[in-house]
């Protein structure tokens, strides 16, 4: 005799292992920080967290520091969520995962420590990270990864103390072994470089703004095939550093009002097939100092009131600047070589004083733009004193009528006459 199926109560018992697999640990949760609620610390509701939930502080100001995160998980801040660290030993965040944002928080006072890189946001290990609307006040190292990659660094606002020296402050973005960084839209101020770059590749770095950091607004070094779009670095310390790099793309950047003994707009040393275009030079002690420096192409920049806008050591060789505006500087071009393996053609220069006869936009006499008093200056400081003097007008005349000491390989044969747009 046959027995009749239960049908009922298979189709049940499918309907309860269907749920059972259906209550995902994996779907996220919002968690709530709150000072009069049940979860009054950021570290009480990480500790709570799974992977993938979002915290959300509420508006207040939380004494935490040291807050060690390791899963996966979105952090928002509600408008005046400030977490302050007591300027006590520590971090802000430690974070080591995959997979995490924070947004919309006020991070201020880190320690200063001479044998940890204390940081607010710290990241070691980290892929696919989001930082965005964040603010550091009173930082030390405000933002650090090292061995990163797949992140995004945006809309931030970070601030060390101005009343700090290079000796106890840290950098604004700093990044150690880390590729495909993209970093836009920032505020630096008042740390001891802006952007600093160790071993990094393949990283965009656009729009930001560094002003007032101690030592350089933009310091990187044996980082290749990184891009420098639409960012200004104004009045740091010593300007803005690239070394030992291959395959630098610097386009549409200012650099302005870096004034001081040791300082660039634009130091570039050991620097190989690279490209630097519509970049504004203003106002610095020198535009662009160069060394060992190689096969880069220079075009359609601004020189504009710089004490120098060109210093090109001997070992610089087969680049080639065109098309670029040498407006009013001190000093067009240095070079402590009397050779030149160096290409310059097109280029407008302010203080070219030749003509034109078949009227095509090029001078029909060739221009160089290395001046005998550039010369005595670079041997003897002192003599800038004698600047515009009757004397240094005399010295001019003679070296072009009777040229001897200039080095008349480093020449524009085709400079153009007329100033050009970009």
């Amino acid at each position: 005799m046959l027995l009749k199926k239960p049908k009922k109560s298979i189709c049940i018992n499918i309907i309860l292992l269907l749920l059972t697999f259906s209550i995902n640990p994996l779907i996220s949760r919002i968690i709530e920080v709150d000072k009069s609620g049940i979860l009054r610390t950021i570290k009480s509701a990480v500790n709570v967290a799974r992977d993938f939930d979002t915290i959300y502080i509420k508006k207040g100001i939380y004494y935490e520091k040291d807050i060690y995160i390791n899963k996966p998980l979105t952090i928002i801040g509600e408008n005046g969520a400030i977490v302050d660290c007591r300027s006590e030993e520590g971090f802000g965040f430690l974070v080591k995962t995959k997979n995490f944002i924070i947004k919309n928080l006020t991070i201020k006072n880190i320690g200063i420590s001479y044998i940890q890189d204390n940081a607010g946001l710290k990241f070691d290990s980290c892929e696919n990270v989001l930082i965005e609307n964040i603010t550091i006040e009173n930082g030390f190292f405000s933002i650090y990864f090292s061995r990163s990659t797949n992140f995004t660094i945006r809309n931030c606002k970070l601030s060390g103390n101005k009343n700090r020296t290079e000796s106890n402050s840290g950098n604004g973005i700093h990044l150690w072994y880390c590729s495909n960084a993209k970093i836009e839209n920032n505020e630096i101020r008042f740390q001891r470089d802006g952007i600093y770059f160790e071993f990094v590749k393949s990283s965009l770095i656009q729009n930001n703004f560094c002003e007032n950091n101690l030592r350089y607004g933009l310091h990187f070094m044996f980082s290749d095939s990184c891009s420098y779009r639409g960012n200004t670095f104004k009045h740091n310390g010593a300007g803005v550093a690239v070394m030992y790099t291959n395959r630098v793309y610097m386009v549409e950047n200012t650099f302005v009002d870096n004034w001081g003994p040791s300082s660039y707009g634009l130091l570039l040393k050991d620097i190989k097939r690279s490209y630097v275009s519509k970049n504004n030079f203003l106002n610095n002690t020198v535009g662009i100092y160069m060394e060992g420096t190689d096969q880069t192409l220079f075009e359609k920049n601004n020189f504009f009131k710089n004490g120098w806008a060109l210093r090109i050591t001997a070992n610089c060789e087969d680049n080639t600047f065109r098309y670029n505006n040498f407006l009013a500087n001190t000093f067009e071009v240095a070079t402590n070589s009397s050779q030149s393996r160096n290409i310059f053609d097109r280029n407008y220069w302010s203080g070219y004083s030749g003509y034109d006869l078949n009227k095509d936009g090029i001078g029909d006499v060739p221009y160089i733009p290395v001046s005998l008093f550039t010369i005595i200056v670079q041997s003897n400081n002192y003599a800038v004193l004698l600047f515009r003097s009757f004397f240094v007008d005399i010295f001019e005349i003679a070296e072009k009528i009777f040229p001897s000491i200039v080095p008349k390989y480093l020449v524009d044969r085709k400079p153009s006459m007329r100033q050009f747009k970009w």
